[in-house]
Parts: structure tokens; C-alpha cells; sequence
């Protein structure tokens, strides 16, 4: 039996695969990426360079030139200096590393190889495989090269050195060679080498065919009729009713909502104030739809005190004090108007508070005084 710290070295040996191997594919991955860039900013040099050196005189003279020009060291160096952003490393890198690659190919190879990445990312440094094949000796994917996975799915590795070939079937497919449907799905064409998965009716959660008749089993929320078919089912005549008192159902295909009832209604059937079982207080029936009570013209007066309006307000009503009035203690109290005139009883009260608060102010300094005079007692020595 293994002991404890074998098991750990184990698991940390084994990890330790894992990680590397999954970095390895990252890596794979990413050298096809970079190749596949460069490759494409090259041909997109080719076309930014084809006509530099043409400007339209001695149209003879230039074309010759041109034709020089075409082929030269100059016009490759100024393809390589802008093959890549100078930010990215791996593309910078790749560039230097194989640059005596790039002079064969434009002065050698290009005539017969005239598809550099090909000739270059995939037959020369064999860090990218032709499309539909994988891995490091470019296997063909499942299904062949031609229509990996079956045209159904994507081949893990598809066109890099990387991968393992397994398929990643697309959504309705499922199997190792992506000839199964998932369940909500049915194989409308089906043989050895070519699978259509269509999606069942809405009711059905696995099916033979197109209609809710061909289901084999009903998803939640539906059930079978006597003749076999799925259909919806109305959880709104449950009862026991399935909302709160102050919602209403909706039924919806294969489910249902409980939604809140508008706020003039207490309890409804349905959205809207058309659709109240009864009005909330402080709104009336009118005509089948409850709409706002206005307390403000009742023929009984709701705001009673002296020097009070009432303001209506949804559902209900406020007192407030009249213009010019304020509310002093719960009375509406009259705002003296500007340089208005201030009655005696209001001036005699002012006049009071004024004196009593000087004599307090006046005693106050006198006790002051009082205790800075005050002579210190001292101890005798």
C-alpha cells in the first residue's frame, strides 16, 4: 500500500502532465495564430506595395522599373519591417527567427509555391496542419479532412499541430461523431455519414417528427391529450389559485407568471384597472374601471380646521395650510405681510422676552466680575 507522501508525489507527478500538457496545446495553438497572422499581413504588403514605385510619367521606363522592383530586397524589407505590431513578442519573434525562410520563398519558392502560408506555416516550420486535420502529424479529423465531425461539430485542434481530434459537436448534435441529437432534437436524415438533427415541437422533450402529435414524451408543464398529444396546461385553473391575493396568473406555453395587480385594484383577473375584483380605498367604480375618488369635492368638507385647503393626491388627500398661512403647533397660522404693523399683544410679548433676556445677560457679567476680583486664598507657610 502507498504511503502517503508517495501518493502526494503521484498526484503532484500527474498534475504536473496535465499542466504541461495543456500548456503544450496552448502553445501549438498559439504559433498556428501568430503564423496565420503573419501570413496574412504579408499578402496584405504585397497588395500595399504593388504599385509604389509607379507614378504614371515614362510609362515604359517604369514599368521596367516596376518589374525590378517587384521582385527586389527592398520591397521584402518593407513587408517584413510591417508584419507585426512592435507590442507583440511572439510575432516579432517568429519573424526574426525565420526570416531566411521568407528570402527563400520571395526568391525562390514563390512562383511555385505562390500560397506562403501553406509553404510556410504548414511544409516549412510545421506549426499549422490544412484545415480538417490535426495535431503533430496532421491526422485527418473524425469524418475526414474534407467535412470534419461530420459538418456537424468542430474538430479539437482543427488546422494546428495541437489537439486531440475529438469533435465538439455543435448545439442539437451529440456522440463521438456527431451523428446523435440531443434530447428536443430528431434525426430528420440520417445515415453513415450525414445526420440533420431538427428541433421538436415545443411541447415535446424527445420526438420522432415535427409536431406536438410525434412526441414521445411531454416536457413540464404540458400533458397528453387522449389521442397522444402534448398540450399546454392552464396552471391559472389550478385550485387552489397559484398567485398571491394581490396578483393575477398568466398562463403562458408550458408554464405560467403570477404579476402584481394594478395599485387601484384590491385583488384583479388581469393587468389594468379594468381588471379589478374590487377598487382599493380611495378609488370608485366608474363604468367597470376603478379611477381615483377626488375627497377634495365631496359634498362634506374633509379638511375642517380654519385655513385649510385640501389637495387631492391618488387614492387619497392632504390638508394643508391656505396661501400665506403656516402651520404653527397644528393651526394655520396668518404670515405678517412686509413691514406690516405688529399688534400690541404681539409687541408686548416680544418686548418681554427682550428685557428678560438682557437681565439674565447683565447677571451673568456681574457673577463674572465677581470671580476674577475675588482675592486667592493662600495657605499659611
Amino acid at each position: 500500500m502507498l504511503s502517503f507522501s508517495q501518493l502526494s508525489g503521484l498526484f503532484c507527478s500527474l498534475a504536473f502532465v496535465l499542466l504541461s500538457q495543456c500548456t503544450c496545446a496552448k502553445d501549438l495553438n498559439s504559433s498556428c495564430n501568430t503564423c496565420k497572422q503573419i501570413a496574412d499581413n504579408f499578402i496584405k504588403g504585397l497588395d500595399r506595395t504593388k504599385k509604389q514605385n509607379f507614378g504614371g510619367g515614362n510609362t515604359a521606363w517604369e514599368e521596367r522599373a516596376l518589374s525590378k522592383y517587384e521582385t527586389s530586397e527592398i520591397r521584402l524589407v518593407e513587408i517584413l519591417e510591417n508584419l507585426c505590431d512592435s507590442s507583440s513578442f511572439d510575432c516579432n519573434h517568429m519573424v526574426e527567427e525565420h526570416e531566411d525562410h521568407f528570402e527563400t520563398w520571395w526568391f525562390k519558392r514563390q512562383k511555385k509555391h505562390p500560397d506562403l502560408y501553406k509553404w510556410f506555416c504548414i511544409d516549412t516550420i510545421k506549426v499549422c496542419c490544412s484545415t480538417g486535420t490535426f495535431g503533430p502529424d496532421c491526422n485527418a479529423c473524425v469524418g475526414g479532412s474534407e467535412r470534419p465531425c461530420h459538418g456537424n461539430g468542430v474538430c479539437d485542434g482543427d488546422g494546428t499541430r495541437g489537439g486531440n481530434g475529438r469533435c465538439n459537436c455543435d448545439h442539437g448534435y451529440k456522440g463521438e461523431f456527431c451523428l446523435d441529437c440531443i434530447d428536443g432534437y430528431f434525426n430528420e436524415i440520417r445515415n453513415d455519414t450525414f445526420s440533420l438533427c431538427t428541433e421538436c415541437h415545443a411541447s415535446c422533450k424527445t420526438c420522432t417528427g415535427l409536431t406536438n402529435e410525434d412526441c414521445e414524451k411531454c416536457k413540464t408543464g404540458w400533458g397528453e391529450d387522449d389521442e397522444g398529444a402534448c398540450l399546454d396546461v392552464n396552471e391559472c385553473l389550478n385550485d387552489p389559485p397559484l398567485c398571491k391575493e394581490d396578483q393575477y396568473c398568466l398562463n403562458t406555453d408550458g408554464s405560467f407568471s403570477c404579476n402584481g395587480c394594478d395599485e387601484v385594484c384590491s385583488g384583479c383577473t388581469g393587468a389594468g384597472p379594468d381588471k379589478c375584483q374590487s377598487c382599493a380605498p380611495g378609488y370608485q367604480d366608474t363604468e367597470g374601471t376603478c379611477t381615483d375618488v377626488n375627497e377634495c369635492e365631496q359634498p362634506d368638507a374633509v379638511c375642517t380646521a380654519e385655513n385649510q385647503e385640501c389637495v387631492n393626491n391618488k387614492g387619497s388627500y392632504i390638508c394643508i395650510c391656505a396661501s400665506r398661512y403656516e402651520e404653527q403647533e397644528g393651526v394655520c397660522v396668518k404670515i405678517p405681510e412686509p413691514g406690516a404693523v405688529v399688534s400690541d399683544d404681539s409687541w408686548f410679548s416680544w418686548l418681554t422676552l427682550y428685557l428678560t433676556s438682557v437681565h439674565d445677560q447683565a447677571k451673568e457679567n456681574e457673577e463674572a466680575a465677581e470671580t476674577v476680583n475675588r482675592p486667592e486664598e493662600h495657605e499659611d507657610l
